[in-house]
């Protein structure tokens, strides 16, 4: 479903010199697992999901998802791809209703096929509530589910999440990662981009720890465990970003 190939993005430092924020990225997602991709901040993680989304475009390497190039068919790629990150933001002025349905004219979604759909996400996500409550007054955990309808909307094969629970509060977490859990049980590919190793423990299927630019190693948590003889996954990954 997804192949990353040598995947590099650079960029000129502020004296003119190359500086690698990707370096030669390279992993394959099966369809229908949830893949962590690990790292510290900086590590590369976000330049590397950005060059997925299409956001950013490659200096080197190549990538498909869903079959589509995402250097050469970027259009095609953004229409596979639900993308969600902390960051995401939230037109202030607009109700939660009106944001999601924005989101789902721009993607094309005929008016009879959307709002079913609309209606079923908002139950899903437990957002009838607040349907109407504008950008601008919501929690950061009403917010965080509106992202996530936000990137449902199209029905997307292929979802990447970067670090989507990053600042929240327990309780808002805990229903992100549900949230995830049941996508993955409707047999969505999930790339899930974090540095909590709780969350790759209750999630992935097989990771990739990044650092400086590269991918360390990849396979199953309990692949990493045997292959370095450790236990515990979180000292694992701070003895290979180290």
């Amino acid at each position: 479903m997804i192949e990353v190939r040598d995947l590099s993005k650079w960029f000129r430092g502020a004296g003119g010199e190359r500086v690698m924020a990707a370096d030669s990225v390279r992993f394959t997602v099966r369809p229908g697992e949830v893949f962590g991709l690990l790292g510290p901040n900086g590590a590369g993680k976000t330049t590397t999901l950005r060059m997925l989304c299409t956001v950013l475009t490659p200096s080197s390497g190549s990538a498909s998802i869903a079959g589509f190039d995402v250097g050469t068919q970027p259009g095609e790629v953004r229409r596979h791809v639900g993308f969600l990150s902390a960051n995401t933001g939230v037109y202030e002025r607009m109700t939660a209703w009106e944001m999601v349905e924005y989101y789902g004219k721009l993607n094309q979604i005929a008016p009879e096929v959307l709002k079913p759909r609309m209606e079923e996400l908002f139950d899903t996500l437990q957002m009838q509530s607040f349907r109407d409550t504008r950008g601008g007054q919501m929690s950061t955990g009403m917010k965080q589910k509106l992202s996530i309808a936000r990137a449902l909307v199209n029905d997307p094969p292929v979802l990447i999440f970067d670090e989507p629970t990053s600042g929240l509060d327990v309780l808002v977490q805990r229903a992100v990662l549900n949230n995830i859990k049941a996508l993955r049980g409707r047999g969505k590919t999930i790339i899930f981009s974090t540095h909590i190793m709780r969350e790759v423990e209750k999630l992935c299927d097989r990771v990739a720890i990044m650092a400086k630019g590269k991918v360390v190693v990849c396979g199953t948590p309990d692949e990493l465990r045997e292959l370095y003889k450790q236990d515990d996954l979180e000292e694992l990954f701070f003895s290979l970003v180290s």
